[in-house]
């Protein structure tokens, strides 16, 4: 059985935010059974001994796999995501060169794109000072980022090609950053593809099950 380790409940500005929607996306898309081990958050579950015994920043969500070479524990969204995938045979190609392909773009929306949208995120609510300079130098890596991934996406539907993948799953996630700002603006494929994929019936059905799971409003989960 898979187990994931997911919100219960989050301060009002964090809900809607979390990633381990995301893996209940990859987790519907895939079909695979699994149930859903909520965590309170608000009262400090995530900081228990427990929970620091498989998360090793005590962060949210984790996976626990009883598979049949064993149980596997795994933090971090994109090691969850490449793990279901290779083990389920689906949202990944099966070639090698393929396979590295979509790993490539799970890192490049994890390591390179997110930093950025969640560093000018963090301007805007004041978390960070409001220094113009600094948000004009993230927009502007922001913008590259962008136009890298308009590029990308010449001439198919999805980031590695044809078929949607969890390396389309982890961009479309990380662009929900910017959904309240005109970044995407300019960039039509990218706002294309965004839309594409936040319509997937699995995007829609996690986003009902995190809605019901953390006892909030559907419009309060993009």
């Amino acid at each position: 059985m898979i187990t994931l380790h997911a919100f219960a409940n989050m301060f009002p500005g964090g809900i809607g935010e979390t990633k381990d929607i995301r893996i209940q996306w990859a987790l519907e898309e895939m079909g695979l059974p699994y149930e859903v081990r909520p965590l309170d958050y608000l009262a400090g579950e995530a900081d228990s001994p427990a929970f620091s015994a498989i998360s090793p920043f005590n962060q949210i969500p984790v996976l626990e796999d009883d598979g049949p070479d064993g149980r596997l524990v795994i933090a971090e969204s994109c090691a969850i995501l490449i793990h279901l995938a290779e083990t389920s045979g689906r949202l990944m190609p099966a070639d090698e060169a393929g396979r590295l392909k979509v790993i490539q773009w799970c890192f490049a929306a994890t390591a390179t794109v997110q930093p950025t949208l969640s560093m000018i995120a963090m301007v805007d609510a004041g978390f960070m000072g409001k220094d113009p300079a600094a948000r004009e130098f993230l927009v502007g890596l922001a913008h590259r980022w962008l136009a890298g991934l308009e590029r990308q996406l010449e001439g198919h539907e999805w980031i590695t090609g044809d078929d949607f993948t969890i390396a389309d799953l982890t961009l479309a996630d990380v662009l929900r950053e910017i959904r309240e700002t005109d970044l995407m603006d300019g960039y039509p494929r990218v706002k294309a593809f965004y839309a594409r994929a936040f319509a997937r019936p699995a995007r829609q059905k996690a986003r009902e099950l995190t809605a019901a799971r953390m006892g909030v409003p559907l419009d309060a989960i993009a």
